[in-house]
């Protein structure tokens, strides 16, 4: 592997897979490209984490430098509109970034001659489930836009498919984990940042909805590993994550209330119903994926590692759920200082009111 391309690496998972293809791949170039939305969004870095690419491309998707896939091995496409919040405010951005743009980023990359091109796809696209653990072959149920575009995006990747252009989409389990550029909206860092922050944490639902997790340093195990994959169909959907990871909420929130003592849980027994609850099997990535890409991360070891990163960051916001700890904050602040226009496009000049 001489050189790889990652898209979305000034994100939440971006610095910790740069981290992992330079452990793994002595010698490799790698090329980010990102909008930069988030590049200021640092979090207990010592460096600047883009000091681990070799070249940095600062770019919309919708309007991708195709230079930048010159010469290129392999595809680790991350950059996407990240989650459900953001996806219900900028619903057909969600779907020109994510679905269109990113179908024409992979026709790109296969005529450039790339060999590989790895999807980041969520599990989220099985939306509501009661019976059973959810596989490969499961019927798929996209509840909200961000969900959607990632089943359309998958269904159109596959025909792009071939020996000589191997497709993996990663159905990855929801994110969770420290990072150069922490997210607080996903739910274990929610519930930690706030035993940190108050002693508190706050359940928005009932508790009872399901939820499979993974560690974003397993996240960056499993991309390394379908880079170079030789197991598995040209074309090939894996959900990603550990079995022992499918948790009930309330269940998560008492596992952080155990490693740090004294945090008090409330739940909110009068919630509407989420019906985002799942349960998701990864037999076929166990199968699949060699020992060492498998998940080595556990639920104690994460949340006593996000505990020490706050503490770290000297972490006491009260009012997180609001700051720009959380990516839709980011945006909404971008847009009201004129930044980025309604298309979540940069302005040339930062003064363009927002509508």
């Amino acid at each position: 592997m001489k050189r790889i391309l990652l898209t979305g690496n000034m994100g939440y998972i971006g610095p910790v897979v740069v981290r992992r293809l330079r452990d793994s791949h002595q010698g490799v170039e790698i090329t980010g490209l990102d909008m930069g939305y988030f590049a200021n969004c640092l979090t207990n870095s010592h460096i600047f984490p883009e000091c681990g690419v070799n070249v940095q491309y600062f770019a919309d998707m919708r309007n991708f430098p195709e230079a930048a896939l010159d010469g290129v091995d392999a595809v680790l496409h991350l950059a996407a509109i990240s989650n459900d919040p953001i996806g219900n405010t900028f619903e057909k951005v969600t779907y020109e970034i994510n679905h269109m743009a990113s179908l024409k980023f992979a026709k790109a990359a296969k005529d450039k001659g790339a060999k590989a091109f790895i999807y980041a796809s969520s599990c989220s696209m099985y939306g509501f489930a009661e019976d059973g653990a959810r596989t490969e072959s499961s019927p798929l149920n996209p509840l909200t836009a961000y969900a959607k575009s990632k089943v359309y995006t998958e269904k159109e990747l596959e025909g792009l498919a071939s020996e000589r252009f191997r497709i993996t989409s990663l159905r990855f389990a929801t994110a969770c984990g420290m990072s150069e550029r922490l997210r607080l909206d996903l739910v274990l860092n929610d519930f930690v940042a706030g035993a940190v922050a108050s002693g508190k944490i706050t359940i928005l639902s009932d508790g009872t909805p399901w939820r499979p997790l993974i560690n974003v340093k397993d996240m960056a195990r499993a991309m390394d590993w379908a880079i170079t994959r030789d197991a598995g169909p040209d074309f090939l959907a894996l959900n990603v994550g550990s079995n022992g990871w499918n948790y009930q909420v309330r269940d998560l929130a008492e596992a952080v209330a155990r490693e740090i003592p004294g945090t008090k849980v409330e739940i909110n027994k009068d919630a509407q119903p989420d019906r985002r609850s799942y349960k998701v099997s990864f037999d076929l990535f166990e199968g699949l994926a060699p020992e060492e890409y498998r998940p080595k991360m556990d639920l104690a070891g994460t949340i006593r590692e996000l505990k020490e990163g706050l503490l770290a960051m000297k972490f006491s916001d009260l009012d997180f759920r609001n700051s720009r700890f959380m990516r839709l904050m980011v945006l909404k602040e971008l847009r009201a200082k004129g930044l980025l226009n309604e298309r979540l496009e940069w302005t040339s000049d930062g003064k363009e009111e927002p509508r």
